[in-house]
């Protein structure tokens, strides 16, 4: 039995959402082709990320001079535990699939914030005399990403940051085995958004089969 990180960084429903709509139907896909996988879903809207202030990065600092837990403060403690847990989560799992809209050319703030998260040494990487090592090379990774204008290919290819960054985080982490459906063209395209939307259903469905 796997477990899968359904990870999705939209404020709004899958009815309002082309790449929350087209997840929706990946996860159903995957849950009817491995009924024994166990998915969770963080919808990074709801879930409490601390970001890196002051509280956790002096709390980080005291611990690594020598500070035992309990001397840190009660934020720097509430901040640096929940940081923990979410990457020991991270790390727990066996496959994740990120879902996002692209917003300036990038990612929503809350799935950087997520990143940063997940992004600890010695969970994720290590640094070696060699510079760093992902740790997490069995492991395995989707993007759904939406957009209005098409990114993955042509002239706008060049200024994509959504796909592009994640991709070179889980590279980080070790993760090699990564795919992307892209939901694209649904503001500038000639073709319908209905139907750019139904293509990529038809796309994911597929991939889940073999996720």
């Amino acid at each position: 039995m796997a477990t899968v990180l359904y990870i999705t960084a939209h404020p709004l429903d899958p009815e309002e959402s082309f790449s929350l709509a087209v997840g929706k139907e990946f996860i159903e896909a995957y849950r009817e082709a491995n009924p024994t996988d166990e998915v969770v879903r963080l919808d990074l809207y709801k879930e409490n990320i601390p970001q890196f202030d002051a509280d956790v990065l002096r709390g980080w600092e005291k611990l690594r001079s020598g500070s035992s837990f309990d001397q840190l403060s009660e934020a720097e403690q509430s901040k640096v535990a929940r940081l923990d847990a979410i990457v020991d989560q991270y790390v727990a799992a066996d496959k994740y699939v990120y879902v996002s809209p692209m917003w300036n050319f990038s990612i929503p703030p809350v799935l950087k914030a997520y990143t940063d998260a997940t992004s600890i040494p010695g969970k994720t990487f290590k640094y070696t005399k060699d510079g760093p090592v992902g740790l997490l090379s069995s492991k395995k990774a989707l993007h759904i990403q939406a957009s209005g204008s098409v990114y993955s290919e042509g002239p706008l290819a060049e200024v994509e940051m959504g796909y592009s960054y994640l991709k070179k985080i889980l590279q980080f982490y070790g993760i090699q085995s990564m795919e992307a459906i892209f939901v694209e063209g649904t503001a500038s395209s000639e073709r319908a958004p209905a139907a750019i939307k139904e293509e990529a259903i038809a796309h994911a469905k597929e991939v889940a089969k073999s996720f």
